[in-house]
């Protein structure tokens, strides 16, 4: 790929500089203005730069990728309501044996449930419950958070509708659900148990809290899944003007007002309404799944189920959307405007051009050059424009040895660019989503740094990728 004019060369690198600058350093003391608006400011230097154009712009933002971000934030809201995290909760403290035990638990049901609902909904569903399974018992939050976000995408590189990379590889490389999935899952799952130990052998020492009891956790899950602390009782009163029911759980007040219902709503007893709100909620989130599996478009199978949960609950949505992480999309816009930017200085195709000639997927040499530039590219362009930039070049190359070596460049190009991810917090977006959760959480927050997730994402990454390299394709 030729490189753009030096000027726009120079001038892409310090807007991308820039953006990684204030995701790493959210709060510099002389640019003290978060990462959501540093994401937005490196979108704006691209374009005063002219690096790329107004429309160019909008066209990088991924539509797709924000749809499915915030109706997955909708449905998350929803299956809360419905008692997920309280049957989640039973699951994994049954039969606990300690923070240990469950750090085990909290990767294994992370990484198996990304791989079928995306690494992206479980991230943005699960990091507040992980937070409030640690403090009841004592657990620092870190490690809980790193086995969420690394298992989260190690798990997501399973299958096709995994991770967004994963979809554009199988949608080119034509590759069939099955034979993706058979072809990483054992690079998968030891992935997962190499991570897992990781963990426990770096926080082995943090991990030892007490563990409340039954009847208390059980309360503890239904107080997380309603949202309010667990030491508030909810008060019901009516209220003194309207008439309405108002809700007081102690963090914010929602009126329900019982004269909008249809008249279905106002025959049924409470308990049988919520019975069948929380049915439906199930059966409309086994159908996305069931939806992704068979290939229907991901952002608008989850759009026509967060709003079939709203017209179903049949009351203002204002509640379950005003939980919606708007931040958190608008970071994202602007990452990828920003992304778009860089990629268009040619600096991430020069690094590819020159080491194609070394990449070749024959040998040892060439599947280790190729899977270091994939983790570099991943960190430095994001993962979905290093598959696009990639994807066909990899491809081509393997096609000169065998029709063999071609699926398995793409599924060694799957399996590197997830686990890339692990690597930094800027490496995917779920460990954005975690952190940044995380941070914003209503209780028990956390602020999870850069370095702090360096640390652990570094070795784990490496060793994780090299252990999975030898198993991909086959089974």
């Amino acid at each position: 790929m030729v490189l753009a004019s030096l000027p726009k060369v120079v001038l892409g690198s310090i807007a991308f500089g820039i953006f990684w600058m204030m995701a790493v350093f959210p709060s510099v003391p002389f640019l003290p203005i978060g990462r959501t608006a540093g994401s937005l400011l490196s979108a704006v230097l691209m374009i005063v730069f002219h690096v790329i154009s107004p429309d160019d712009a909008y066209a990088s933002i991924d539509l797709p990728i924000l749809g499915l971000l915030f109706s997955t934030m909708v449905v998350g809201g929803y299956l809360k309501n419905a008692g997920m995290f309280k049957h989640l909760g039973t699951l994994l403290a049954w039969k606990s044996q300690g923070g240990r035990d469950l750090l085990c638990r909290v990767c294994v049901v992370t990484a198996l449930a990304s791989a079928l609902f995306t690494n992206d909904t479980c991230c943005v569903v699960l990091t507040e419950f992980v937070l409030e399974l640690a403090a009841e018992r004592n657990l620092p939050a870190k490690p809980f958070l790193l086995a969420l976000a690394s298992s989260a995408n190690i798990g997501s590189s399973a299958t096709p509708i995994g991770n967004p990379q994963n979809l554009v590889i199988a949608f080119n490389s034509k590759i069939p659900f099955p034979k993706f999935l058979l072809g990483i899952l054992p690079a998968m799952l030891a992935g997962m148990a190499v991570n897992m130990v990781m963990l426990l052998a770096m926080y082995w020492k943090d991990l030892e809290g007490t563990s409340p009891c039954m009847a208390n956790n059980g309360k503890q899950m239904e107080a997380i899944e309603e949202g309010r602390s667990p030491s508030v009782a909810s008060l019901k009163s009516p209220h003194p003007i309207t008439g309405a029911m108002v809700v007081d759980d102690g963090d914010s007040m929602m009126e329900e007002n019982i004269s909008t219902k249809h008249p279905w709503f106002m025959q049924c007893t409470e308990q049988r309404r919520k019975l069948f709100l929380k049915s439906f909620a199930y059966i409309v989130t086994v159908g996305m799944v069931v939806a992704y599996m068979v290939g229907l478009n991901m952002s608008w199978t989850a759009i026509t189920t967060a709003i079939a949960l709203v017209v179903v609950d049949f009351r203002d949505a204002e509640p379950c959307l005003v939980k919606v992480s708007y931040s958190l999309l608008v970071f994202f816009s602007g990452m990828f405007i920003t992304v778009s930017g860089f990629n268009k200085t040619g600096l991430p195709g020069a690094i590819w051009d020159f080491m194609a000639p070394y990449s070749k997927v024959d040998s040892v040499g060439g599947i280790s050059v190729l899977s270091v530039i994939i983790l570099l590219l991943s960190n430095l362009a994001s993962n979905v424009p290093t598959v696009l930039l990639m994807g066909n070049e990899v491809a081509t190359a393997a096609a000169l040895i065998s029709p063999a070596a071609v699926t398995r460049s793409w599924l060694l190009l799957a399996w590197v660019s997830t686990v890339a991810g692990n690597l930094s917090l800027l490496g995917s977006a779920a460990n954005l989503i975690v952190c940044e959760q995380a941070r914003r959480a209503p209780r028990n927050a956390y602020e999870l740094t850069f370095w702090n997730h360096l640390v652990f994402g570094v070795p784990s990454t490496l060793i994780v990728t090299a252990v999975g390299i030898p198993l991909i394709g086959k089974m």
